[in-house]
């Protein structure tokens, strides 16, 4: 057996645990898939009242707003993740420990877990909400690259799960992270385009935004839906944004290794 078939296994056995696991629990995630929509319903009567009397703002139009907003809340059921809050914890009250003596990377662990947990995601909210927005709300999705955009997900998916396992990792040398988790995560909603386009910031702001990894992970997603891409004075084709996604995500990968090495050197094991 070689050695991608052995993880692929691995893979698989870890997420089908996790997903029965969180099958217990598959009301709440059907309460929360009433959540977006609610959320998706109030964006749609702020920006009706913006757009009066305006056919367009920095180039998009209602019908752009809107489609933003479905595409960013679908989106994020697919890519929804808490290994920051998961590793601090385990980092805090020394129950790492257990997964510091497997032969088994955490990283890869805690990705398994998360594939199982998205997938009863996949099932339990953005199903319903996809379907939300086609019967009740009319919209019909449609993304100008089907490839580029499934790939862009994926990116997504794993470029949210790097950047929360890094900030998780700092719990080696901090007994909690919650204050630095708050702050990356008011940082993240903001420049990620969650909150709303990022071509709604000052133009000076989107310059900055272009060269820090958020965007990436809501904001890349969204424009590679709509077909086209432009930022601040940064503007180029999907399949080049895309391909500075999949970097991004690599280097975040590799800091997340040299953290994980660096903080395994501080790690006690004594919990708090």
């Amino acid at each position: 057996m070689s050695l991608i078939t052995h993880r692929l296994r691995v893979m698989y056995a870890i997420a089908l645990v996790t997903y029965k696991e969180w099958f217990a629990y598959r009301t709440h995630s059907l309460i929360s898939a009433f959540v977006g929509p609610a959320y998706f319903l109030v964006q749609i009567s702020i920006w009706r009242a913006v757009y009066s009397g305006n056919n367009s703002i920095n180039g998009m139009n209602l019908d752009d707003m809107i489609a933003y907003y479905a595409i960013t809340t679908l989106v994020s059921y697919l890519t929804s993740d808490s290994a920051d809050w998961n590793l601090q914890m385990l980092i805090r009250t020394g129950k790492y420990l257990t997964f510091a003596l497997r032969p088994l990377h955490h990283r890869f662990f805690a990705l398994s877990q998360k594939i199982g947990h998205r997938i009863l995601g996949f099932f339990f909210e953005f199903l319903p909400v996809l379907l939300i927005f086609v019967f009740v709300f009319g919209m019909r999705p449609a993304p100008a690259h089907w490839g580029l955009f499934i790939i862009s997900v994926a990116l997504s998916y794993l470029m949210i799960f790097f950047m929360n396992y890094t900030v998780g990792i700092v719990g080696f040398w901090l007994v909690k992270t919650q204050g630095l988790r708050s702050v990356i995560h008011i940082i993240t909603q903001i420049c990620s385009g969650m909150l709303f386009p990022l071509l709604l910031l000052p133009d000076a702001f989107q310059r900055i935004v272009f060269f820090l990894p958020f965007q990436y992970t809501a904001y890349v997603t969204s424009m590679v839906y709509t077909g086209t891409y432009r930022l601040g004075a940064f503007s180029m084709d999907i399949w080049q944004i895309v391909s500075i996604q999949a970097m991004y995500v690599l280097l975040l990968y590799r800091l997340s290794e040299m953290l994980y090495r660096a903080g395994m050197k501080h790690f006690t094991a004594v919990g708090v």
